[in-house]
């Protein structure tokens, strides 16, 4: 599918790329304003959802590299409006580790929607929606 030509959603898919190869520290800070807050709705496996600042941005990066061993992201759909973009993506992920009673090697999948707010240029807010499919 040939995503719009928007600089929010260009950036956005740059965004998701540097994620799938697990960047971390300024490589991926560089896709973030400095006050940048990212909300994980509740899902499966964050069933209390999450609230991150760049920090915990940036060590929850840190704490994926350690969990997933490979990452992929199929951006399906993308929207743009103003300084907001809300992207449909199909997410896989191989576990680097045992994560409670899947085995390594196990691939996680998601759908998710997320919505990205941009400020200055960069990531201000990002709201992800995350479905996991249950393990079969």
């Amino acid at each position: 599918m040939e995503l719009p030509r928007h600089p929010h959603v260009d950036l956005a898919v740059r965004y998701h790329r540097a994620v799938a190869r697990r960047a971390t520290g300024a490589e991926l800070a560089q896709f973030f304003h400095v006050d940048a807050v990212h909300r994980e709705l509740p899902n499966a496996l964050l069933p209390g959802g999450a609230v991150r600042d760049l920090t915990g941005i940036l060590d929850a990066a840190e704490r994926g590299r350690k969990t997933l061993s490979h990452q992929h992201f199929e951006i399906v759909n993308a929207v743009a409006a103003g300084d907001q973009v809300a992207l449909e993506v199909v997410w896989t992920g191989t576990l680097a580790a045992p994560l409670g009673e899947l085995p390594e090697g196990h691939v996680l999948r998601a759908h998710i929607a997320t919505i990205i707010e941009f400020r200055d240029g960069k990531i201000f807010a990002q709201r992800n929606y995350d479905c996991y499919e249950t393990a079969g």
